[in-house]
């Protein structure tokens, strides 16, 4: 425990690293879920389709694979770029945190994207129906009866799919990112201690896990649907 205290301070820079991760990633990956649900149920199949091909093909691939392509293609080809080296954005661009980012966010969409889609079709037409007789426009509709239904639906299932966001954040120690695993395995390096802090970092994971699941629940009762 004495070890664990005197490294502190990288352990909890590591569970930042993590907590940075995994809310940037939450946030606009659901954004961009909605937005992919609704174009893959679009009439129209120039916008269905390429719907259909980005879950496919992100959820087809392993998300570490996805990782390495950003980091060591993208990142490769950027670093060859003299005019982004010179810019502000290099400052972003040789951080490999942005690249395990926009991976969480691009396979967040795919995965609740199409978690999405399933309950916005679950959602009874009934409901729909009483919501244009009364005059609400689609977008009206979609925002104020369809999305809500399906969210407090699928509440649970979003719970278990951000759990799974957050263990899939370990990943960022595969490419020298100190996430909570990487401060973990950084403190083993130096310490030669296996056990503590790898113990300790899934006692953290625990509970986060039920903080988390804690506020699905909250959510799910403040969301104004009935039954």
């Amino acid at each position: 425990m004495d070890i664990l205290l005197e490294y502190s301070d990288l352990l909890l820079g590591g569970l930042k690293i993590t907590f940075y991760l995994l809310v940037i990633s939450f946030i606009f990956g659901f954004i961009f879920a909605i937005a992919v649900a609704l174009a893959r149920l679009s009439k129209f199949k120039l916008i269905a389709y390429p719907a259909f091909l980005f879950t496919s093909v992100i959820r087809g691939t392993p998300l570490l694979v996805q990782i390495y392509i950003y980091y060591y293609g993208l990142g490769a080809a950027f670093s060859q770029m003299p005019w982004i080296r010179s810019s502000f954005l290099w400052s972003y661009l040789r951080d490999g945190f942005w690249y395990v980012a926009i991976a969480l966010i691009v396979s967040t969409a795919a995965y609740l994207g199409e978690v999405i889609r399933g309950g916005l079709l679950a959602v009874p037409k009934g409901e729909i129906e009483a919501a244009r007789a009364f005059g609400m426009t689609s977008t009206k509709t979609l925002f104020r009866v369809s999305l809500p239904r399906a969210l407090y639906q699928l509440a649970p299932t979003l719970a278990g799919e951000t759990v799974l966001l957050l263990k899939s954040t370990a990943l960022a120690s595969t490419i020298a990112v100190v996430d909570l695993l990487g401060a973990a395995n950084q403190v083993r390096s130096i310490t030669f201690e296996i056990y503590k802090p790898l113990l300790l970092v899934a006692a953290i994971y625990i509970i986060i896990t039920y903080i988390i699941e804690l506020c699905f629940a909250q959510v799910e009762k403040r969301i104004p649907v009935r039954s």
